[in-house]
């Protein structure tokens, strides 16, 4: 009896903040090898894109080259989004969006905003938190 045949997959890897795609560079291999197609973006500013961080004014914006690529995809193709970090609001953010693009979300130690704050809201949170922690010490 004959195995059934694997069923390639297409992760989308999105870094946390002060990295870029290099940081993925034990993962992708090993998904390669798998059989699975995979791809590594450097979001804005981020990795070898050029643009100064000072220039991005939003969310939005700094995961454009996330976002241009999912749209960029064919009618029929999904992903699967893996986000560390910071890397959890851009995942979020494209999820909304292209909903029917993503067959699912990994959010790897990443941050995840919920459906009753302003996304700001968790970033607030770990540098009121961070803030805490300095003075008490």
């Amino acid at each position: 009896m004959a195995a059934a045949p694997k069923e390639e997959k297409h992760f989308v890897l999105v870094h946390g903040a002060c990295h870029g795609a290099w940081c993925w560079y034990k993962l992708k291999p090993k998904l390669e090898s798998a059989g699975h197609k995979v791809t590594a973006l450097d979001l804005a500013a981020s990795g070898v894109d050029a643009r100064a961080i000072a220039d991005v004014n939003s969310l939005a914006e700094y995961s454009e080259p996330l976002l241009h690529f999912i749209e960029s995809l064919g009618p029929k193709e999904e992903v699967i989004l893996v986000g560390h970090s910071l890397g959890g609001m851009n995942l979020a953010l494209a999820m909304e969006r292209f909903p029917h693009k993503i067959t699912a979300a990994v959010f790897l130690t990443a941050f995840l905003p919920d459906t009753v704050h302003q996304p700001s809201y968790v970033l607030n949170q770990v540098c009121i938190t961070i803030f805490r922690q300095l003075i008490s010490q």
